[in-house]
């Protein structure tokens, strides 16, 4: 038997249509188990054109598409987010932030439900500055943490606080690993990720608009960090956890470090260098689809 998407709202049964607005689909307009019933794998980023560049390369990889083929949007009804599928692998953009990577995982895990999709493995792909790591380095989460260093993501319902657990799939980051070492292109570890509100203040930089800490307090910080197995930083790895344990969905977080933040807050490599890491997620989650369908 498939292991199904677990939907957490009884009040979707007794909707006649279910729209999903922000990706301009809906149940009665479209044929969710047609278009989308064969996806297997689901790879979510924040930049449009880096998912558009993803679905291009998993697609050769996998002897789906042929160089240069051009592949269509699935939401050009909306400038919200964009969505690219090839075969059993569908390729969305999430924005930046937690809220619109929330409003995203919303639909596309009714989506998912819908298309009576099973046996799901969902990864987010991205960038995130590093703690203590050469930059470059690509992390694979074991646990989201918030900045105060604890694996929980808090969520305001109806005026009281929920929190729910930021834990992700722990034999799918070894088979991640596993995948790197086999690769041998690009140092890799496994470590905690921690998922902030903001890029500046919230993740120590002293060159936002507003800054009321100096540098050593920073470097205090990022050290306690580190201390606590935190080896990146980036913006949507908790919700993105707490949502995918909900709905029982397989998840992991793979996301390049641009700069060691123990060093600065600028991110001064070349444009050429920033491509070539941004590159590297896609290389090692392109590799682990590649082997869980045997075509490695």
């Amino acid at each position: 038997r498939g292991n199904f998407i677990r939907l957490c709202n009884p009040h979707l049964e007794k909707m006649k249509e279910d729209i999903l607005y922000h990706f301009a689909l809906g149940t009665g307009t479209h044929d969710f188990p047609a278009l989308f019933g064969d996806v297997k794998f689901v790879c979510v980023g924040g930049s449009p054109s880096r998912m558009k560049a993803f679905i291009a390369y998993i697609a050769e990889e996998l002897g789906l598409g042929s160089p240069g083929c051009d592949y269509a949007n699935i939401c050009a009804g909306t400038d919200r987010y964009a969505m690219y599928k090839v075969g059993p692998v569908l390729s969305v953009s999430h924005g930046m932030g937690i809220p619109s990577i929330s409003i995203m995982l919303h639909e596309l895990i009714k989506l998912l439900y819908h298309a009576k999709c099973s046996n799901i493995t969902i990864i987010r792909i991205g960038t995130s500055g590093g703690i203590g790591l050469e930059p470059g380095s690509v992390v694979i989460t074991r646990q989201s943490v918030d900045a105060t260093f604890k694996p929980q993501f808090e969520q305001v319902v109806l005026g009281k606080t929920l929190v729910r657990s930021t834990d992700l799939d722990e034999q799918l980051a070894k088979e991640l690993m596993q995948c790197s070492k086999e690769i041998n292109q690009f140092n890799t570890v496994i470590g905690n990720t921690m998922c902030t509100l903001d890029f500046y203040e919230g993740q120590g930089r002293l060159d936002g608009a507003i800054c009321l800490y100096n540098e050593e307090e920073k470097l205090q910080y990022l050290k306690e960090a580190y201390d606590s197995g935190v080896r990146n930083i980036e913006m949507e790895s908790s919700v993105f956890a707490a949502m995918c344990n909900l709905s029982g969905v397989k998840a992991a977080v793979v996301c390049v470090t641009l700069l060691n933040r123990l060093e600065g807050d600028q991110i001064s490599s070349s444009h050429d260098v920033l491509v070539e890491y941004q590159q590297r997620p896609q290389k090692l989650v392109g590799y682990f689809i590649k082997k869980s369908l045997g075509k490695v």
